[in-house]
């Protein structure tokens, strides 16, 4: 068990939780509560730490802002404060040669975080330089939770897998040599989730598309956790209808706090971890 499913499978049972909340900073949204984004950032992480199993910065929201200082301030904020619970970049990156060995410098050493989300479908070269740091996460895309996915990843192969079951199979029997990767997939696909369920195993799955995506929380429990393990198998995202829960200065922490301790009972009546 490599360093970050360790973190991850310790802090979800601490805190009792699979729920990772993401970090997607809206400026328009964050100044209309009257704060600075760092202290936003640093509030919210506050309100929710002991109810989540990750969280999950987006980049883009950062890099757009030119913030990725605050990006930086804000990992290193969690690793100081909450090291037990594991930070997740998502990035989705995905390049060959030389660039994605500076992307995983970038993750998991700029940024120091615990796993980075991937684009696998330049194939393994592509994946490597992240799979070569053994301690960390490596969570590829596999069945992505909108509604385009269908375009590519459903093509039917000449073997007759989907496209997204032959990132499943190369995900369980060819790069996870060091017991890093996990796979994205959509709670917006139940039927697909269970499908890449029988084909990993007791692979976790980073499992976006919760709340304002539609994803159905039972539909995603029935599908995707492993039965009789300690290991549930799942770490299921929400962004903003956690992080932007509350509409004043007064209310945003206690509401997200109050939304999250939601989504963790919705859960966890179903499943006790």
């Amino acid at each position: 068990m490599n360093k970050f499913i360790k973190k991850l499978y310790s802090c979800q049972k601490s805190n009792q939780s699979l729920v990772c909340v993401g970090l997607d900073p809206d400026i328009s949204r964050i100044n209309q509560l009257g704060v600075e984004l760092l202290d936003w950032l640093r509030n919210i992480v506050d309100a929710v730490a002991d109810k989540v199993c990750a969280f999950k910065p987006q980049i883009a929201h950062f890099s757009a802002l030119s913030a990725e200082k605050e990006l930086e301030e804000i990992i290193k904020y969690i690793h100081d404060n909450y090291p037990n619970v594991p930070v997740i970049l998502d990035a989705k990156r995905g390049d060959i040669g030389s660039t994605a060995e500076r992307y995983a410098l970038e993750a998991f050493e700029r940024y120091q975080a615990d796993a980075v989300t991937v684009n696998p479908y330049l194939g393994q070269d592509s994946l490597q330089p992240f799979l070569d740091y053994a301690d960390k996460g490596v969570i590829a895309l596999c069945k992505t939770s909108n509604g385009g996915s269908n375009e590519f990843q459903n093509l039917k192969l000449e073997n007759g897998q989907f496209l997204f079951q032959q990132v499943a199979v190369n995900a369980a029997n060819q790069w996870n040599s060091n017991n890093n990767v996990l796979l994205v997939v959509g709670a917006t696909y139940p039927q697909e989730l269970a499908e890449i369920r029988q084909i990993v195993g007791d692979m976790s799955l980073l499992i976006p598309g919760i709340g304002a995506q539609g994803g159905d929380v039972e539909a995603t429990l029935k599908s995707g956790l492993i039965k009789n393990s300690e290991n549930s198998g799942l770490i299921i995202s929400s962004s903003r209808g956690i992080i932007f829960a509350g509409d004043s200065q007064e209310n945003y922490k206690s509401r997200a706090s109050m939304a999250c301790e939601e989504l963790n009972r919705q859960i966890n009546d179903f499943w006790s971890i």
